[in-house]
């Protein structure tokens, strides 16, 4: 296996709400909810950085798909991360994140690895660490 990810899939409630949240609250780009003409199919694609997307799917389309129990909230089954350039980028994110309507989850503060970190959970309970590492600083 060629050691890559190229799509980050979350399961949601409210598609239209969690796009929303991602084009309005955070600023993403999409070009919306394709797909709603198939059976399962609506979802959104939001476009990030070094080719990485973000896919919005409801869960009950994920659940189908798999063949798997639709499951509720699980926040610490994993952690998406955003990387920042400073401390004080860090707090505009959470900021732009609240205001968004994401819960806040822990409130940016030294770590003990260094760096300045905070957590949030978006409408859907996903939770995302903003972050300023000095070690792992994003692209220019």
């Amino acid at each position: 296996m060629n050691p890559r990810i190229t799509l980050v899939t979350l399961g949601v409630d409210d598609l239209e709400r969690a796009v929303r949240f991602y084009r309005d609250g955070l600023g993403l780009a999409t070009a919306g909810i394709v797909g709603a003409d198939i059976p399962f199919g609506a979802v959104a694609f939001f476009e990030l950085a070094g080719g990485l997307r973000l896919a919005l799917w409801p869960r009950a389309s994920l659940a189908h798909d798999t063949g798997l129990p639709a499951g509720g909230e699980a926040p610490t089954a994993f952690c998406l991360a955003h990387n920042v350039a400073s401390r004080a980028a860090v707090d505009a994110v959470l900021a732009e994140a609240l205001n968004a309507g994401a819960r806040p989850v822990k409130a940016a503060a030294d770590t003990a690895w260094g760096g300045y970190a905070g957590y949030f959970q978006d409408p859907d309970g996903h939770l995302w660490e903003v972050a300023w590492n000095p070690d792992l600083l994003p692209p220019a």
